[in-house]
C-alpha cells in the first residue's frame, strides 16, 4: 500500500510542477491580449522563459509516461489475472 501512495504522490508532484510551470509561463512570458502578443516577442527568448519551456516539456514527458505506465499496468492486470501478485518464494534445501 505504501508503494501505491508513493506513486500517487509522485504523480501529484509531477503534475503540480507541470501545471505551475505552464501557468507561470503563460502569465510572465506570453500574457493575454495584444500587449501580451507584442511582449512575447521579447520575453519568450529570455533565459527564464526558456527554462520554463524546458520544464514544461520535461514534466509533460514524465507525466505522460506515468499515465501510460499506470494504464498499462491496469490492462496487464486485467488480461493476466494475478500478475500483480508477488512471486512465490522458493525454499532452498
Amino acid at each position: 500500500m505504501e508503494a501505491i501512495a508513493k506513486t500517487v504522490f509522485a504523480g501529484i508532484i509531477t503534475y503540480g510542477a507541470h501545471y505551475g510551470s505552464v501557468k507561470l509561463y503563460d502569465h510572465f512570458c506570453v500574457p493575454d491580449g495584444v500587449w501580451g502578443f507584442l511582449q512575447g516577442f521579447v520575453t519568450t527568448g529570455s533565459p527564464v522563459c526558456q527554462v520554463g519551456v524546458t520544464l514544461i516539456k520535461e514534466t509533460q514527458t514524465s507525466y505522460s509516461s506515468f499515465l501510460l505506465m499506470g494504464i498499462s499496468r491496469i490492462l496487464i492486470d486485467t488480461v493476466i489475472p494475478g500478475s500483480s501478485a508477488a512471486a512465490p518464494e522458493t525454499v532452498a534445501h
